[in-house]
């Protein structure tokens, strides 16, 4: 109560109100035994000045990004961002808009979401595209939860080779539904096509991810021919810079293209907030989740915005919504939006063929170090899994204390194989490159 700002006499009056004497008569469902008898043992108060002063003696103690080689992926990339992208989106126009409803008054909100959903469109080569989802994983999750209600099937069939937190929140999704959710089984590296093919029947669906976990770009010919012919639908969860040099879903026949958004203009921090792109073919627009936004004309004739397909009140009628998702990372999105139209065709593709040229000139000069090799002999975009033939967290710990993110450990994920998955991006220089080779030298050594 002595935090309240109110005085004696007032917090007097709300008692009396309320009909008590005092506060304590309000916890009278409370046992004793669970009740707080005297002060909190807190340190001493400290001033505004002190207090950052013991803040920023915490923050020192963390590694900053920006003073290591950051060599990590996995699902989040340290991509170069033009200043141009924190600086439109941080207008108060956008980082204070309210949920768009409201056409009317939201015409710069709606306008942003279109071409968003325009771009995401012409980079995956599909048909629609929706205003984002949370993130990568739900946006997975969601797709699977679409097949499930466009074919009346409740079995999922996904590759063992998905990011494992997108496999996670399937499984979280799917809880208590009474799904069969079935991975497919890999073959050095890539899906097995063969046991693919024996567990098809009465699928709903079959999730793939392209390049995969390991980094490794899966053969995606033949691959929807064979899903559809079992009656289920095709899912692809993509990097989307790697659409600048790698064949976009949408002329593999993929049903329903989904991915994380952060590679395109958001940054690291921490893991988030972060956005998940979601497009489909035109046949399912009626069944996808979360919002899309739709140009048109009002009754004078004008241009303008709107919400098409599907109504605010449609995402809370229970088993009938097609989703639970009625909005979406507005603002994440937008800094994909601004990069994507800063970067434009040309520049998405030099960044592309950047990250997998200098990934390549990585994986050569690692895997001249005694005791290096490949993990997977297979064709790679810009990440790769490294098998060092004893634990690799060991490893990485000790080049973090040479200033260099190794990669990312596949133990922290609790899989049977103790790999370490290692990235470049556009940013990585032939000198942190070399610096990386000479330090896993020095290690193994």
């Amino acid at each position: 109560m002595s935090y309240i700002p109110q005085s004696d006499q007032e917090r007097q009056q709300l008692l009396q109100a309320i009909g008590v004497e005092k506060f304590t008569d309000l916890l009278g469902g409370i046992p004793e035994k669970l009740r707080l008898e005297g002060l909190l043992d807190l340190p001493e108060a400290l001033s505004e000045l002190e207090t950052v002063r013991y803040l920023d003696e915490l923050a020192a103690q963390n590694k900053a990004g920006n003073g290591h080689a950051n060599f990590m992926g996995g699902g989040a990339y340290d991509h170069f961002i033009p200043a141009i992208v924190p600086y439109l989106a941080g207008r108060p126009e956008f980082q204070t808009a309210y949920t768009p409803y409201q056409a009317e008054v939201s015409q710069g909100t709606l306008q942003a979401i279109y071409e968003y959903q325009s771009l995401i469109c012409r980079l995956t080569g599909m048909d629609v595209a929706n205003a984002s989802m949370y993130d990568g994983a739900s946006a997975v999750a969601e797709a699977a939860s679409l097949a499930m209600s466009a074919t009346g099937r409740n079995k999922i069939l996904y590759s063992r080779l998905l990011h494992p937190h997108y496999r996670d929140l399937i499984e979280a999704y799917c809880g208590g539904r009474g799904v069969e959710l079935i991975p497919v089984a890999d073959d050095n590296g890539v899906l097995a096509t063969a046991d693919l093919k024996e567990k098809l029947a009465e699928a709903a669906c079959v999730v793939v991810q392209n390049p995969n976990f390991y980094g490794i770009i899966e053969p995606t010919a033949d691959l929807a021919e064979m899903v559809h012919c079992a009656g289920a639908l095709l899912i692809a969860a993509v990097n989307p810079i790697s659409l600048g040099l790698l064949t976009p879903p949408g002329e593999y026949d993929v049903d329903i293209c989904v991915g994380e958004g952060q590679p395109l203009g958001n940054p690291l921090n921490f893991g988030g907030p972060y956005f998940g792109f979601f497009a489909t073919k035109k046949a399912l627009v009626r069944r996808l989740p979360g919002r899309l936004a739709a140009l048109s004309k009002d009754t004078n004739g004008k241009r303008g915005f709107c919400l098409t397909l599907q109504t605010r009140e449609q995402h809370i009628r229970r088993d009938k919504a097609t989703s639970n998702i009625c909005t979406n990372q507005a603002l994440c999105a937008l800094m994909g939006t601004i990069y994507l139209v800063t970067m434009g065709k040309q520049g998405i593709r030099e960044v592309a063929e950047l990250c997998a040229q200098k990934a390549h000139y990585l994986q050569e000069r690692l895997c001249g170090v005694k005791g290096v090799k490949l993990a997977f002999a297979r064709p790679f975009f810009h990440e790769f899994a490294l098998d060092f033939s004893q634990p690799a967290r060991p490893l990485f710990d000790r080049l973090v204390e040479r200033n260099i993110y190794a990669g990312v450990p596949t133990s922290r994920f609790l899989w049977e194989e103790d790999y370490l998955i290692v990235c470049a991006t556009e940013k990585r220089t032939r000198a942190e490159i070399d610096r990386y080779h000479e330090a896993l030298t020095e290690v193994i050594g």
